[in-house]
């Protein structure tokens, strides 16, 4: 007989939870070959680097650095291939590099990548005429295919969201750490869009402009090893705990837990249960911890998480991701983060744009507005200037491909062409150009915060 892997005793106290939206595996005993082979597999990221990304996250909470958080709505096993994985990553420093260069803010750059791969769903079922069929719920589980065979669950998709994982982690390290992600590199990040782009030629002056300052301190003698390489950092929603248990290790130096399938992990919207299975795995692990916090969250509620999250108030250990909708930020966000200021508890207030702003086009494909998700970043800004706290980040559903799936922008998109190019599996991302657009209106937005009268920074 097949048995559970043996696992840290203070990482395993979820099961006597209720853990809500866990796939129905149809094989218990194929689950457990499979998880007893992941908890025998060697680590996707390490104690220190989990370690390192708090400390990060430890200056955005206390106002010192703003972080981009961005990536797939839910990644596939089809999509890890070598210019995807390089162009959601090129994405990301090309918005971290406006960000930098406008406001002179450090910014912190995580990824939503190697180990995005399920999702909740709000229905365990979808229904097509006369056929119901399991939902899908992301690569990790089960096909997008509508068919029986396809959306039945099968554990070793876990198997290969940990060799997926692996390989994307093998790629973002070798360009980040390569020289790729070099500030020498800006104008190669822009080649292949600029003429095409508004936001394009926006960033190639901006990326001039970087060239002559590093000219500067180049004359100077002045060469840092950080205009080489960056820390880019990992980070996906723990919603599977059979996997996240799995690839849970005891770090021999310090003795804490670590989850070591991403750097950050975050707590979801419809898991953030205070007597969960989710909060409770969470609470026993040393990385960072996000949690979704949407319209329905009240002050008491965001307080409870602090305190069985982060009891000691460390700064950087835990993050709050509102997602509240364009036209509710400015009345639901004041009075969390008056409560939670008031407590002493320093989070990273983090802000998506995202899921709160979503709606069906008339050709029935989910869509968002640019405009809408613009309008929600500025509320949340506006939230925080006027509590004179910091609007520390914002995490978003993007792709580094043209694709078409969120209407408006600058290269604008409109409700006729979300058919041309709609690659979505799961929720509408915003492509590249729409990214950078939304990265110069943020650096604006930030700008005007570190230089207000009296601001944090």
């Amino acid at each position: 007989m097949t048995h559970r892997p043996e696992l840290p005793t203070s990482s395993a106290t979820w099961r006597g939870r209720p853990a809500a939206q866990q796939p129905p595996w149809p094989d218990q005993q194929a689950l457990d070959r499979v998880l007893a082979d992941l908890a025998g597999c060697p680590p996707l990221v390490f104690a220190g680097e989990c370690d390192r990304l708090r400390s990060r996250l430890g200056a955005v909470a206390r106002g010192e650095a703003f972080v981009v958080q961005g990536g797939d709505c839910a990644e596939t096993f089809d999509g890890v291939t070598a210019d995807r994985i390089r162009d959601k990553v090129k994405t990301l420093l090309q918005m971290a590099a406006v960000l930098t260069y406008a406001t002179s803010v450090p910014v912190v750059k995580v990824g939503r990548m190697a180990g995005q791969y399920s999702k909740p769903r709000s229905s365990p079922t979808e229904r097509r005429g006369d056929v119901e069929l399991p939902v899908y719920r992301g690569d990790a589980v089960n096909g997008l295919e509508f068919t029986a065979e396809a959306r039945t669950p099968d554990p070793d998709r876990l198997r290969r969201m940990y060799q997926a994982s692996a390989a994307t982690l093998n790629l973002v390290r070798a360009f980040t750490k390569g020289g790729y992600a070099g500030l020498h590199q800006v104008h190669t990040w822009n080649q292949d869009f600029v003429s095409a782009s508004p936001a394009g030629e926006r960033y190639e002056r901006l990326a001039g402009e970087i060239d002559r300052a590093m000219a500067f301190l180049r004359a100077c003698g002045v060469r840092p090893d950080e205009f080489d390489d960056v820390d880019f950092f990992t980070s996906h929603e723990a919603l599977i705990l059979d996997y996240e248990e799995a690839l849970t290790r005891r770090d021999s130096l310090s003795g804490h837990d670590y989850d070591v399938s991403a750097h950050l992990i975050w707590i979801g919207e419809r898991t953030r249960q205070l007597d969960g299975a989710h909060v409770e795995f969470a609470s026993r692990v040393r990385n960072p911890i996000a949690v979704k916090l949407g319209p329905a969250t009240t002050a008491d509620e965001a307080l409870a998480l602090i305190e069985k999250l982060d009891p000691h108030r460390e700064p950087g250990r835990l993050s709050f991701i509102t997602r509240m909708g364009a036209d509710r930020v400015r009345d639901l966000l004041p009075p969390l983060v008056e409560k939670v200021t008031a407590s002493g508890a320093r989070v990273a207030w983090v802000c998506d744009p995202m899921h709160g702003n979503t709606f069906t086009a008339p050709g029935g494909l989910k869509t968002r507005r640019f405009d809408d998700i613009l309008t929600e970043v500025r509320g949340f800004f506006d939230v925080h200037h006027a509590l004179g706290t910091h609007p520390g980040g914002i995490h978003i559903e993007l792709t580094g491909e043209d694709v078409t799936e969120c209407v408006g922008g600058g290269a604008a998109v409109g409700v006729d062409d979300l058919a041309h190019r709609y690659e979505s599996a799961c929720d509408p991302r915003l492509n590249r150009h729409q990214a950078l657009d939304l990265a110069f209106e943020t650096a604006e937005l930030l700008r005007d915060r570190t230089t207000r009268p009296g601001g944090s920074e």
